[in-house]
């Protein structure tokens, strides 16, 4: 049975342990605080006390720590202790740009190296729901893909280009940070009005939103800004939204920044655009 090394133990990568243990494969885990590598050993992973003794005689290393910073400097304290032929797979949260160089910086060390973020729940994690997505190497890929695949629910190969996976995690992460920012502007407006944000929610019971991804979405991305809805006529709907939330001292954080940008579009002639134009490129 080959050796996996798991660097991080926290919620994603506990997570990821479990079920790798479950799976029956032979985990060593390292984390900073070593208590919460010791946790996992109650699944039969092993804790390792630093990064090159879990490096050590595993083909499979896989990343899921704090940020860039984090990974650059794990891979610096396992420089000469990945075995030859041996895999790296970063599966953490990072920027495009220093993912491309530490591409750069792994090939000229010969090390086969991936970076596959996730847009799953710790739950996700544990029982291989959620999305992996993959950047780098074809063939690093081609060898690896039947192991990452019972570790999500889909995995997604993204090709060659090194930063891709990383764009694509912050865009999905970016879509969460807005719906859950949104809901507390919808949930202050209602409140201001007399309805309960369980009331609320209830709408979208009935008003399923989902739509508006796929259909405005791609008029967005295609620069289609044909009206369906005039961008002046939203601008109107959001002063409602405005005055209401004002009238009942229920301040929104998010919308007063979405009015500013209407304005700016309607100044400069667009507004008989469909909403959808709140994407055109400014530049």
């Amino acid at each position: 049975m080959e050796t996996i090394a798991w660097f991080g133990a926290g919620l994603m990568g506990s997570g990821f342990v479990e079920a790798l243990r479950r799976r029956g494969s032979d985990v060593v885990v390292y984390n900073r605080t070593f208590e919460k590598a010791r946790a996992l050993e109650r699944f039969g992973a092993r804790a390792a006390g630093d990064p090159r003794e879990a490096a050590r005689g595993a083909r499979r290393l896989h990343l899921m720590v704090a940020d860039d910073a984090a990974v650059d400097a794990l891979l610096e304290s396992l420089d000469g202790a990945i075995e030859p032929g041996a895999v790296v797979i970063d599966h953490s949260t990072v920027a495009p740009l220093p993912t491309k160089t530490r591409f750069e910086r792994m090939a000229s060390r010969g090390v086969g190296f991936l970076h596959a973020p996730v847009l799953m729940s710790p739950q996700a994690a544990r029982e291989g729901g959620g999305l992996m997505m993959v950047s780098g190497p074809q063939a690093v890929f081609a060898e690896v893909e039947a192991e990452l695949s019972p570790m999500a629910a889909h995995l997604w190969y993204l090709g060659e280009r090194p930063e891709k996976a990383a764009a694509l995690k912050l865009c999905g992460n970016q879509m969460l940070f807005f719906i859950v920012a949104g809901l507390a502007d919808i949930y202050a407006t209602a409140r201001a009005a007399g309805v309960t944000p369980h009331e609320a929610f209830e709408l979208f019971s009935h008003f399923k939103p989902g739509g508006a991804l796929e259909w405005r979405g791609k008029k967005m991305a295609d620069g289609d800004f044909a009206a369906a809805f005039e961008l002046t006529m939203a601008r109107k709907d959001v002063r409602l939204m405005l005055e209401t939330a004002a009238a009942g001292r229920s301040p929104l954080h998010v919308l007063p920044a979405i009015a500013a940008r209407m304005d700016e579009l309607i100044a400069s002639g667009r507004g008989g655009d469909d909403l959808a134009v709140l994407g055109v490129d400014s530049r």
